[in-house]
């Protein structure tokens, strides 16, 4: 069962919050969109399959929208809940400098915090003063396209599930391998291929995601949020959201307690 909530509605910018749940014995029919924007995951993970070929979609991967081009989906048990935001084309254009972007990209720290405030915009230009960020960030190289590609990308997609699920063999790149039947080596290189990033630099970016879910909901101290995560300490998790988002926990934690 899939259910929209309207969160923002402006001129230029709508915001949406889709969940799916329940109910999916399958891949879904075609299907197209006939408007323009970006689609950014909140909690769970599908699968897309389209024109760029077959995308594993989580908090780590974001996809674009366009008119007339064609998807299908694939939901997993458990639902998922995502962000659908519509842009104007003058925007669109403006953000992409009319170039191809890519059907789906990577989202790192900087992102998800855009993709939190822009949940907080209480009116239209600060909607869309975020959305462009956001935009920008996507598509002007500040992260590498998730695109198929050739080559192992089963492999790829099931260390990422490991280090989605918290696997105890996720936290160690030989065990991790060991677990997957392949060498260490071969899995560094493959896992880059597909994704644009590290093993490692993954893991830290579903960590500090988590670590930002806690801060947005102001569950617990700092401290004791980096135990649960598996920080080494406090000053660990600090480190690692500043180099993720580009602001301390206590910055973070204030900006998306105002919504700015």
């Amino acid at each position: 069962m899939r259910s929209v909530r309207a969160v923002h509605t402006g001129e230029h910018v709508s915001v949406h919050a889709v969940s799916c749940v329940g109910g999916h014995t399958g891949w879904s029919g075609p299907e197209s969109s006939d408007t323009v924007g970006v689609v950014l995951v909140r909690r769970g993970r599908f699968r897309l399959r389209g024109q760029g070929g077959e995308v594993a979609v989580d908090r780590t991967v974001g996809y674009v929208e366009l008119p007339g081009r064609e998807r299908g989906f694939l939901h997993l048990e458990g639902g998922d809940e995502c962000t659908s935001v519509t842009v104007a084309e003058g925007l669109w254009r403006e953000a992409s400098d009319d170039r191809t972007v890519p059907p789906a990209f990577g989202v790192d720290g900087r992102l998800d915090t855009a993709h939190r405030l822009l949940l907080r915009a209480d009116d239209d230009l600060a909607a869309t003063e975020r959305l462009l960020w956001l935009l920008r960030r996507a598509f002007h190289g500040a992260l590498l396209p998730v695109t198929a590609g050739p080559g192992r990308r089963a492999l790829a997609e099931s260390a990422r599930e490991a280090v989605l699920a918290d696997h105890p063999d996720s936290r160690d790149l030989v065990r991790l391998a060991r677990l997957l039947g392949v060498g260490p080596a071969h899995l560094s290189r493959t896992f880059r291929h597909h994704t644009g990033v590290t093993v490692s630099g993954f893991r830290t970016r579903v960590r500090v995601a988590r670590a930002l879910d806690r801060i947005e909901d102001g569950a617990g101290g700092l401290a004791e949020i980096a135990a649960d995560l598996g920080f080494a300490d406090q000053a660990h998790l600090t480190r690692a959201v500043r180099a993720e988002t580009g602001r301390t926990p206590s910055a973070l934690r204030a900006a998306l307690a105002s919504g700015r």
